[in-house]
């Protein structure tokens, strides 16, 4: 399914080349085996920002996805959060990268969704299917939670949902966020601070937005979806009343 690997894209930090790469993008969605409804939502997603200037875009992006935990885009953060097993996840999830033959950088997390998304796209229309579908209530509150702010990226998680299979009411998800509190204002932000427990080695590594571009090489194994093997993943976890 390599119109995941646009969404990957598009998901990732907006960067010169990815305007520049805009048709070749638009052309990737038209041959796409999606629905004509959710190609539409990808080219007038496309066409939204495009008629943005990059500096706009970019400023968007950082004040949606790098202020918060609520739009994170890393997988684990809406099954774990902060506990022990969130750092075994990741561990399992590595591995099961490792063993499809994807080797990531040092500072590259691997529950970050524009790479999860990049793996998928090498993997045959069902096993990405599958993929998709191991997180498709992770895909639903973000829908829900990026429609809540007024932002066309929920149109990119629609769309994976959609892909999915999976069947979610995501009016009823966009209820139970209904009362949801703002976790990027000022406010909150500065209680994250104070919370926050000083580390001062060990730390260097893991710092730093990763991104999709460790993209698996072609030796990569294509004939073997690698479930996630997280019991709990089909199920966020509650935050605010969820």
């Amino acid at each position: 399914m390599q119109v995941l690997q646009v969404i990957s894209v598009l998901l990732d930090y907006p960067k010169p080349e990815l305007i520049e790469a805009r048709a070749d993008l638009e052309a990737f969605i038209q041959q796409s085996p999606l629905a004509e409804s959710d190609k539409g939502a990808l080219m007038e997603f496309l066409e939204t920002r495009g008629a943005m200037s990059l500096m706009d875009w970019q400023s968007e992006y950082d004040s949606l996805f790098e202020r918060g935990r609520a739009l994170s885009l890393l997988l684990f953060e809406h099954v774990h959060g902060e506990s022990r097993d969130r750092g075994q996840a990741m561990v399992n999830l590595n591995n099961q990268y490792k063993e499809a033959g994807l080797e990531l950088g040092v500072k590259e997390l691997p529950d970050y969704i524009p790479l999860y998304l990049e793996f998928l796209s090498t993997q045959g229309d069902e096993n990405a299917r599958l993929g998709l579908e191991e997180v498709a209530h992770v895909l639903a509150l973000l829908t829900a939670r990026l429609d809540q702010r007024g932002s066309n990226y929920s149109l990119l998680f629609e769309t994976l949902l959609h892909a999915s299979g999976v069947q979610i009411d995501l009016d009823d998800v966009r209820q139970q966020i209904a009362n949801e509190k703002r976790d990027d204002t000022a406010k909150e932000l500065d209680k994250v601070w104070e919370e926050e427990a000083v580390t001062f080695t060990g730390n260097d590594q893991m710092q730093g937005c990763p991104t999709a571009q460790n993209k698996p090489s072609e030796g990569q194994r294509r004939d073997q979806y690698v479930p996630l093997n997280t019991d709990d993943l089909s199920q966020p976890r509650k935050v605010s009343g969820i």
